[in-house]
């Protein structure tokens, strides 16, 4: 019995990717030993930040980095740092913002649900560009540079930004832009990394502050995520996000790398990342899963991961109306199998295939968003050993038989 049967939980089968909702990324051990071990002392947070910021600024090329609880809060830090800056007075406002900079704007391409972050710290979201008229009144059409100027005021803090192929404008113009009128740019790439270019990309490309997932593609804790970017904005955040309810702030000293104290005019009183406060356990988590995660690290994965995702793939050659091929090999991510159900050629359609797996015994996820129109996924990231990967191939071809 597992500690999760323990507690009348039955874990799954997990290949439908770091989804967060199934529990994100299985840990390593080399990782699970760093936070035992983190877990048997105490340490300042502010100082062990500011070594944090040291290991990330290398791997992004930014100029600081700090450990946060989650990519989406990472994204409610970095609008607050670009609203507050270092202006305490501001930061013990929050999240209510009248009288201050609030605006975010985000190209309508960039938008999504998970922009309830970026509101989350007081900010007002101010969609860029128009839907089409013509032929399909839901297309967004390109958001032009001057339309991006256009929605610039006195009230802006900041523009954001979720860049995926093919999305509009490119980072570059909205960079651009934003920087002749002095305003920062947000870049959310919580689910972009791999590929390990990713974690700098963006910086290299002149981004103020950019969120990388810690519990995804990298292997790090669930909860935690990467903020970098801009030295003074990613104090700022770090700034409220710690707890200093308890320390006079005459005795208080910073790492001045990260805080310089002498911009203060006091301390913020539990600042809206408070209620997203990181541990010392997660903070040490991913920096041992970021120092491990190298191209060498990385292409030792996926070659192992494809040799498991071979073995499924033999499971489901020759079946009628089910046809497999290998989506993505490794150089972006690890490795995916894209399975095509024929519903009338198979007698069982997508969407029911991944309904029984997930009522089998263990429980089986694969990533059926486009299960509609006949593609069910599966994502190696979570495969771990031969057994595992022979129960998921026995379990799909008899389905399929079945």
């Amino acid at each position: 019995m597992n500690i999760y049967e323990h507690y009348g939980v039955k874990p799954i089968i997990n290949v439908a990717g770091a989804m967060t909702r199934y529990g994100g990324t299985i840990v390593g051990q080399e990782v699970l030993d760093a936070m035992e071990e983190a877990a048997r002392y105490s340490v300042p947070l502010d100082r062990l930040q500011a070594a944090a910021s040291r290991v990330i600024a290398a791997r992004t090329h930014a100029e600081a980095g700090i450990v946060t609880c989650g990519a989406s809060h990472a994204l409610t830090l970095a609008t607050a740092a670009c609203i507050c800056g270092w202006d305490v007075a501001r930061m013990n406002r929050l999240p209510f913002t009248d009288g201050m900079p609030n605006e975010v704007i985000m190209p309508l391409h960039h938008i999504s649900g998970y922009d309830h972050a970026l509101q989350a710290a007081g900010a007002r979201l101010i969609p860029a560009g128009f839907f089409n008229d013509t032929p399909d009144p839901f297309t967004v059409r390109p958001t032009d540079r001057w339309e991006l100027e256009s929605y610039i005021t006195e009230h802006t803090a900041a523009f954001a930004v979720a860049p995926l192929p093919g999305s509009h404008p490119p980072l570059e113009q909205v960079v651009d832009v934003a920087h002749r009128h002095g305003l920062p740019v947000i870049v959310d790439a919580s689910p972009g990394v791999p590929p390990l270019v990713n974690l700098h990309r963006y910086t290299d490309m002149g981004a103020d502050l950019v969120t990388v997932s810690g519990g995804k593609g990298i292997g790090g804790p669930q909860a935690s995520a990467i903020l970098c970017g801009r030295k003074d904005l990613v104090g700022s955040a770090l700034l409220q996000m710690l707890d200093l309810a308890g320390e006079r702030f005459d005795d208080w000293n910073p790492p001045s790398d990260l805080i310089p104290r002498d911009r203060l005019c006091g301390k913020p009183l539990h600042g809206i990342g408070r209620s997203g406060k990181v541990t010392k356990e997660a903070i040490i988590g991913l920096l041992v899963a970021l120092e491990a995660f190298t191209e060498q690290g990385f292409a030792a994965l996926c070659a192992s991961r494809l040799e498991l995702v071979r073995v499924i793939e033999t499971h489901l050659t020759g079946i009628t109306g089910v046809g497999v091929k290998l989506r993505r090999s490794g150089e972006e991510y690890y490795p995916v199998l894209e399975i095509a159900v024929d519903a009338a050629a198979a007698g069982v359609s997508a969407i029911e295939v991944a309904r029984r797996l997930k009522g089998g015994e263990p429980a089986l996820y694969l990533e059926d968003s486009a299960a509609e129109r006949g593609i069910l996924c599966l994502d190696s990231l979570n495969l771990q050993d031969r057994a595992t990967a022979e129960l998921v191939g026995q379990r799909l071809r008899t389905l399929f038989s079945g």
